[in-house]
């Protein structure tokens, strides 16, 4: 078994192979290093699975210069959070306007003085970390630490697109925790609190797969969505849910409905024969919540599309 090796990335683009050379000097050690001296060779070692962290760019090549490759990096989803740093003659940095304007973040001129071009590096690899850690608390609910409502928009459309696509199902639940006025009203919003992250740590628990996603969709409410699954599943994994939060019994006196939490829960599923919005999908599941509710609460209600 190999070990993981968890060295950053750099992608060095440079025409020329002594170039690439004297930069793979400076980094084989502390970083993991490939390089391209083509811009479609570039660009496929960008959009690989493993991205690299960091791309050093030469401005000066002739099938498509560096601005050009830069501009094209930052139109590209998929790449645009790469940072690039322009490797270049001090000649050229005349025209640095350019290449912040396209994207770069920094010029290391030739000829370098390799601790100055590692210092430079790491600096922009630490403001990127910084940056995705920001990035992904803005995702994050701050209660109970599963995603928010913006991530779960995302994740809707995202995962909605790839099942229309690939022309498998994809599931939603809509489940609220019944009464939970009620339960603030009665035990304080402290306990209120600390059910809430309770219930978000319990049902996370339960989405086995890399792609099922929870997310706190507002107040008492929460949204699981679950690529490739039927109705059949998605019902199975509802009754799972359901039965586990009752496992938890905390105590609800105020309920109405039991002497514990116990939730309320739409189910729909887009097929493979109708392509919702993300709107409908939602407004699907919502209406079937909302039976849930009428039906007397603590139960599970399937939504329909069209």
């Amino acid at each position: 078994m190999t070990e993981r090796d968890d060295r950053p990335r750099i992608l060095i683009v440079d025409d020329t192979k002594e170039n690439i050379d004297l930069l793979m000097e400076v980094f084989r050690d502390e970083f993991r290093v490939s390089a391209a001296t083509k811009p479609e060779r570039a660009l496929k070692l960008a959009h690989a699975e493993s991205p690299p962290d960091i791309i050093l760019l030469d401005i000066l090549m002739p099938e498509m210069d560096g601005y050009e490759l830069c501009a094209l990096l930052k139109k590209s989803e998929a790449t645009r959070s790469i940072p690039v740093v322009f490797v270049t003659a001090v000649s050229e940095v005349m025209d640095s306007t350019r290449g912040f304007a396209a994207g770069a973040v920094d010029y290391i001129t030739k000829p370098f003085h390799p601790p100055m071009v590692k210092a430079r590096v790491k600096l922009h690899l630490d403001l990127k970390h910084k940056y995705e850690l920001l990035e992904s608390y803005a995702f994050v609910d701050a209660l109970t630490e599963v995603g928010n409502r913006r991530r779960f928009d995302q994740m809707l459309e995202s995962e909605l697109n790839r099942a229309q696509r690939s022309g498998r199902p994809l599931s939603l639940i809509y489940l609220d925790v019944d009464h939970f006025k009620q339960f603030n009203d009665t035990y304080g919003h402290g306990a209120g609190d600390d059910c809430l992250r309770r219930l978000a740590t319990t049902l996370s628990g339960m989405l086995q797969r890399s792609g099922d996603f929870i997310a706190r969709y507002g107040g008492e409410e929460f949204m699981v969505l679950l690529p490739y699954t039927d109705e059949e599943q998605v019902w199975h994994l509802a009754e799972e849910l359901s039965r586990v939060v009752d496992a938890l019994a905390i105590p609800h006196v105020a309920s109405g409905v039991a002497d514990w939490v116990t939730l309320s829960m739409g189910v729909v599923t887009a097929g493979t024969d109708i392509h919702p919005s993300p709107r409908d999908l939602v407004e699907a599941a919502d209406r079937a919540l909302y039976a849930a509710k009428h039906a007397g609460r603590h139960r599970i209600e399937r939504g329909f599309l069209g």
